[in-house]
């Protein structure tokens, strides 16, 4: 059995950043999870000719923490103790390796309310961060606690959504896309995969990251072809033509990228060949 380091720490300006996995999950696919709306084979193909297997893949998840120098902030809190996945809910643990303590952490924010990214708000019946602020995207927030036109496939993302996220509800912090979270940190909108999906621009000292969060979701299928369609979006024609937009932002801007669902540490780069863009996994360029 392989092991694999846990966390990944890299400076960006006068910021540090830790990638920290949660874990991963192996499962049957990326067909039809990937790529519903097209031939079974002509998925496999992709796959094949990209050197991965048509029929497993894993998919890692990884919160992000940004040192700013006065505050700890934590982008999505994995899977929660247990994990929902085997080899999931392993941020705590993951944590402490770093050389932090959950309460350490000043701030928490929401990328958006799907599980593998809310189920960590709570240990038990307990803050797991408990003298952290939790931020949320304003229009997700209200899209999960309403619970107005959630799809059927989504009712037990709502009912999670009610017992771990909503209770932080009056004392949380919304957010819009184009406001900050702190200096140096902005929320983007990038709607579609979730109705108020947000992703994070980080710049300090000219130095700048993009944690993307789920705009993709696998680092061929979504990517190499972003109009195909993925299980977990939420409108998928939407989804799509968020994921073109940052696509072209990131590549056309050269700047690097922090996916949650990325292969591990979840950082690399866009490169555009012809129409096509491939992920570039980065190298030692953060460490000189």
């Amino acid at each position: 059995m392989s092991e694999n380091p846990s966390f990944y720490r890299f400076p960006l300006g006068a910021f540090e950043i830790t990638s920290l996995l949660d874990g991963s999950a192996k499962r049957d696919g990326p067909y039809p999870i990937f790529g519903a709306d097209q031939k079974e084979e002509d998925v496999h193909a992709l796959l094949k000719q990209n050197f991965l297997p048509p029929t497993r893949y894993e998919s890692p998840y990884t919160p992000t923490l940004v040192n700013t120098g006065k505050d700890l902030i934590l982008f999505d809190t994995g899977n929660g103790p247990g994990g929902r996945d085997t080899g999931s809910g392993l941020l705590r643990d993951v944590l402490a390796k770093a050389g932090h303590g959950p309460d350490q952490i000043d701030i928490v924010v929401i990328t958006h309310g799907h599980p593998d990214h809310i189920a960590g708000l709570m240990e038990g019946d307990e803050p797991a961060f408990p003298n952290a602020r939790i931020v949320f995207g304003a229009l997700e927030f209200d899209y999960w606690n309403k619970g107005e036109n959630i799809p059927e496939a989504r009712r037990q993302t709502r009912e999670l959504f009610m017992k771990v996220a909503a209770p932080f509800g009056e004392k949380a912090t919304f957010i819009d896309p184009g406001d900050d979270v702190v200096t140096g940190i902005r929320a983007i909108e990038a709607y579609g995969h979730s109705p108020g999906h947000l992703v994070f621009h980080v710049e300090s000292e000219n130095h700048q990251l993009l944690i993307w969060s789920d705009t993709c979701n696998h680092y061929v299928a979504s990517l190499q072809r972003p109009d195909w369609h993925v299980s977990f979006d939420n409108d998928h024609e939407q989804a799509a033509a968020t994921r073109k937009k940052i696509f072209d932002m990131v590549h056309t801007d050269r700047i690097p990228v922090h996916g949650y669902h990325m292969p591990f540490p979840a950082l690399g780069y866009l490169d555009k060949r012809g129409s096509t863009y491939h992920w570039v996994p980065t190298s030692y360029q953060f460490n000189l």
